[in-house]
């Protein structure tokens, strides 16, 4: 995370120009100047040093990246010599609450999590599990203790002075110049150089070394897809810098039978036209492996669509694996094929289900009986049979002549 101290004692923001910095500090300084209030000398200092460093190009461009630590180091130039000259010259005042305190004290930066993600299936959510992670991630080199080389090896390097980066000044035209800035070749980024000859042999200086880890990730009943697993602190390690987290990611595969939402699990049951009417018996194996017996007593009709509950058979809930959500059936009736053509089965049926209701027919000659057939819609379907009678008409008019039309007046 960027360092903002400085710019929250002056009252601005990061992207502040140098017109609002210095409006900012001739502010504060008049409201806390020592000879107007005697009180908020060591306060006063510190919107001072705050000033010093916004106010010059460079040393600022330094502090946005690197934070105190990059000013500690002398990362400043031009004379500014890092934070332990304003150290030394007001008595270490610079360890006051809130700025993490200055000349070597600053807060640790803290390294990016890294993200992996975890297949598990629907009855490893049902009933929890166990499972073990192998994690590659470096750590301080143990030989020397993330120095890279020996002890007093370290040297600044000389192709940046300990910055970190490279500035290069390019002629655009008369008095024209682009600065241009990259990442240091020789240090890459960290300021700091070691001879080959004084390299640690277990890291080559690079002060880390990969490890593996086995991790055991413990998935609790009731937990769901995209829930996060965090492990603390379990990161790359880096010198000077707070690992990040390892965040172990659940994804759940898709099931056969059972869809989840919340805590209820869903179902979809197809049952014939038979036991929608008489009823029904039939089994579910549930998560955990155990056989729930569904039935139906008849006497209840089961219409296409119907949804019934059992309750306390869903997913067990988090932390709460006693309570349970609900299991939830919909029901898709089943027709017979068109087989009952057969008089006997037909008034058998009627018998059983009631006949069907008779309307008094009209009689008239406007009176026109019509038959069903099977709908297959086509370009034209929208089309009614009226319609397709003046297309006729329209064909029957072609090789009788000229159509006689109206003239316009």
């Amino acid at each position: 995370m960027a360092d903002t101290k400085l710019y929250e004692l002056l009252g601005v923001g990061r992207n502040a120009s140098d017109a609002e910095i210095k409006k900012a500090y001739r502010k504060l300084a008049k409201e806390f100047h020592p000879d107007k209030n005697p009180a908020a000398g060591e306060q006063f200092k510190e919107i001072s040093f705050a000033y010093e460093v916004l106010s010059n190009p460079e040393k600022r461009q330094i502090y946005d990246r690197y934070g105190m630590d990059g000013l500690k180091d002398g990362g400043g130039g031009g004379g500014f010599g890092g934070a332990s000259m304003f150290e030394d010259m007001f008595g270490g005042f610079f360890n006051f609450p809130g700025m993490g305190g200055f000349g070597g004290r600053s807060q640790r930066r803290r390294g990016q999590d890294t993200v992996h993600p975890l297949k598990v299936t629907l009855e490893d959510l049902y009933n929890g599990k166990t499972s073990k992670l192998q994690l590659s991630k470096t750590v301080i080199c143990k030989k020397c203790h993330g120095a890279g080389g020996r002890a007093g090896a370290t040297m600044r390097c000389r192709t940046c002075s300990g910055r970190g980066i490279k500035v290069t000044l390019r002629q655009l035209g008369p008095g024209m110049v682009q600065q241009m800035q990259s990442i240091c070749p020789d240090c890459h980024g960290e300021g700091e150089c070691i001879s080959d000859k004084d390299k640690c042999k277990e890291c080559h200086g690079k002060k880390v070394v990969n490890e593996t880890k086995i991790l055991e990730v413990h998935v609790d009943k009731g937990m769901k897809n995209e829930q996060r697993i965090p492990f603390r602190g379990e990161g790359d390690q880096v010198p000077d810098v707070e690992p990040g987290d390892v965040i172990i990611i659940l994804q759940q595969k898709p099931h056969e039978v059972f869809t989840r939402t919340g805590n209820d699990l869903f179902l979809t049951k197809t049952i014939g036209l038979t036991e929608a009417l008489c009823g029904f018996s039939f089994v579910v194996r549930q998560l955990d492996g155990r056989d729930l017996v569904v039935s139906h007593p008849p006497g209840e009709v089961i219409s296409p669509g119907m949804v019934k509950v059992v309750s306390g058979e869903g997913m067990p809930k988090y932390r709460n694996p006693f309570d349970k959500g609900n299991l939830v059936i919909k029901f898709d009736v089943k027709f017979p094929e068109n087989n009952f053509t057969k008089e006997p089965k037909l008034k058998e049926l009627e018998d059983i289900l009631g006949r069907p209701p008779v309307e008094e027919m009209p009689e008239g000659e406007h009176v026109e009986e019509v038959n069903l057939v099977e709908y297959e819609e086509t370009r034209d379907s929208g089309r009614g049979a009226r319609g397709e009678a003046y297309d006729e008409d329209d064909e029957d008019m072609e090789g009788h002549g000229p159509r006689v039309q109206c003239a316009h007046q």
